[in-house]
């Protein structure tokens, strides 16, 4: 019997949580259909020439049967999709997590069979989003005013990093990645474990734990291949998918106070806001919060 290929592509190292829970995938659906599978993870295609963004494409072609990547990648197919970019608006992980093992989380499976090449499997946790910078400590809206910032490739993201003071320039990870070292970025945002794991910290002193975005990453699979594979085959995928997107949920529940951890004080100061310092960055923020919530139905607000 010819086996069924299974490539499972991501863009960060081998150790992120995200490969953590790419390879308890694999390893379950090997177990449980390993006469009829062969399975390989390609876990940082920015170590083939490609970017992030290259691993819709890939799955949407066949080259890769599943990948995991940020949901802002999705708003044009699915608007809605962009309530989980609305600066500050989760409090945290619980809230977050429940909507996405109920309503949401159903809503979105299905707007991504109506209107995608893609199967969605599951939405991972990829973290609050949180500012690191090489100029200076950030701890208002002030200290961020003539710094430029990477962000992903989101207007919402732009927009509302724009609001806070900072030049932002929205490209993909790899561009940032190959650059951090140059004078183009004075900061970045990203969930800690992205932070740590790309190097970040090396090259930026100060880390202000601003928690302005929630960082959802969706794990996809082509959908013709997936309808293309026997009931069997289709029943064990979506039972794996489910138990390797809890598990990594509980990774990254743990994963913020393991990287704080291994953060050296020595080389980076940690800068927690104040409950004032925190409303400076909401206050500034709600114009552009206003202006995206008024695109998203209210019924998509209640799932939460």
């Amino acid at each position: 019997m010819e086996k069924h290929p299974i490539r499972f592509g991501g863009y960060q190292n081998q150790d992120s949580i995200h490969n953590q829970a790419a390879r308890y995938f694999l390893q379950l659906i090997q177990e449980k259909l390993g006469h009829q599978v062969s399975s390989e993870l390609i876990g940082n295609v920015l170590n083939l020439g490609r970017k992030s963004g290259d691993l819709p494409d890939m799955v949407r072609d066949g080259e890769l049967t599943c990948c995991y990547i940020s949901t802002v990648r999705f708003t044009d197919w699915i608007p809605e999709i962009s309530i989980l970019d609305l600066p500050f608006m989760f409090k945290n992980r619980h809230q977050v997590h429940e909507a996405f093992r109920g309503a949401f989380g159903s809503y979105l499976k299905n707007q991504f069979e109506a209107k995608t090449p893609f199967k969605l499997l599951g939405i991972w946790d990829n973290g609050f989003r949180h500012i690191t910078n090489k100029v200076h400590p950030i701890r208002t809206p002030k200290d961020c005013e003539g710094l430029s910032i990477r962000t992903q490739m989101s207007e919402v993201h732009v927009e509302s990093l724009r609001a806070i003071g900072f030049n932002p320039i929205p490209v993909d990870v790899k561009i940032f990645v190959d650059e951090i070292a140059g004078p183009r970025f004075d900061a970045q945002d990203n969930p800690l474990t992205n932070t740590f794991n790309f190097g970040v910290h090396h090259y930026h002193r100060f880390f202000t734990l601003t928690g302005h975005f929630f960082g959802g990453t969706a794990f996809i699979c082509n959908a013709e291949i997936f309808d293309s594979w026997s009931e069997e085959m289709k029943d064990v995928f979506t039972s794996c998918a489910k138990l390797a997107t809890e598990y990594q949920w509980k990774l990254a529940s743990e994963e913020d106070e393991l990287i704080l951890k291994k953060i050296n004080p020595h080389e980076n100061e940690i800068i927690s806001l104040s409950d004032e310092e925190r409303e400076l960055f909401k206050l500034a923020v709600k114009p552009i919060f206003d202006k995206y919530e008024k695109l998203i139905p209210a019924n998509i607000f209640k799932m939460f």
